[in-house]
């Protein structure tokens, strides 16, 4: 009883908010690193390794499309976790190769706060910017979204990300 009433007057605090057209502003907005090259060293070679590895993949795989490249990359039984791409390396990359190629940038081009590696699991944070109000694209705010690697044998083995199911499809 007492949860659903500490649930009744949030959602009433929350409605309050809404009409009065106070905007969420209870954060400190999510920025990107200045020099990504720094965010590649580690005191451990396997870890640098392993860093250079998964940037590399997202600049010229994910980024750039350039799918002839994963097998350079991706182990042939790569695992995906993203509900919108198939698992296996040729279910992605064939994803992947029917949009447009770009050429390869020296940086990773979408905002990147961090690489952290440890053992054999590397992950990316991002900012995701995203909007307040669906109906107004212009008032944003920053969180941050993450992807994650196991590379085994020197290659990136599996994949896990926070991407919801693309159209989101509602609950059964």
């Amino acid at each position: 009883m007492k949860a659903m009433a500490s649930a009744i007057g949030m959602l009433i605090v929350a409605a309050m908010l809404c009409l009065s057209g106070a905007q969420a502003a209870a954060q400190v907005p999510v920025t990107a690193a200045a020099d990504q090259s720094v965010l590649l060293k580690s005191t451990s070679p396997r870890l640098a390794r392993n860093k250079q590895l998964v940037y590399d993949f997202w600049r010229s795989v994910l980024e750039a499309r350039h799918v002839e490249l994963g097998p350079k990359y991706m182990q042939e039984t790569y695992i995906q976790h993203n509900p919108n791409f198939p698992t296996g390396r040729d279910g992605i990359l064939s994803a992947l190769s029917h949009r447009p190629k770009l050429d390869i940038q020296s940086t990773i081009q979408r905002p990147l706060i961090n690489i952290v590696a440890e053992g054999n699991l590397v992950v990316l944070a991002f900012v995701d910017t995203r909007p307040i109000d669906p109906a107004d694209k212009t008032k944003t705010y920053t969180t941050t979204s993450f992807d994650m690697f196991r590379i085994e044998d020197g290659k990136i083995a599996e994949h896990w990300d926070t991407q919801p199911l693309n159209p989101p499809h509602p609950p059964q």
